[in-house]
């Protein structure tokens, strides 16, 4: 099961194929950190229904990311920009800084 930390990359790229009610208990759950229970009572359903909905989602993502591997990809060049860093001067150092910023989701170290 993937933990918190690859989930929330997974939303960062793949969130938006969920449905709206989807979205929804993936963002209490895993970004606003509410329990089953919290998120059941104030959708007004069954703790079983969210937990079935984050079930659900957890293996459509990871789907998604098993066929386009956008989330490996983006950690992928993120070594690579900052190995290119370490070894470059300051207006490359520069450069790079954009190249990642423009990465999905931010900063995940």
């Amino acid at each position: 099961m993937p933990d918190r930390l690859e989930m929330n990359l997974l939303l960062d790229f793949y969130g938006e194929l969920l449905t709206e009610k989807q979205q929804e208990i993936c963002d209490l759950y895993y970004r606003q950190d509410l329990s089953l229970q919290e998120i059941a009572e104030l959708m007004k359903i069954s703790r079983a229904a969210v937990h079935d909905t984050l079930s659900r989602c957890r293996k459509e993502l990871s789907h998604y990311e098993e066929i386009l591997q956008m989330v490996k990809s983006s950690i992928h060049r993120r070594e690579i920009y900052t190995k290119i860093k370490s070894i470059s001067g300051q207006n490359v150092s520069e450069l790079i800084d954009k190249c990642i910023e423009t990465e999905i989701g931010g900063n995940y170290e």
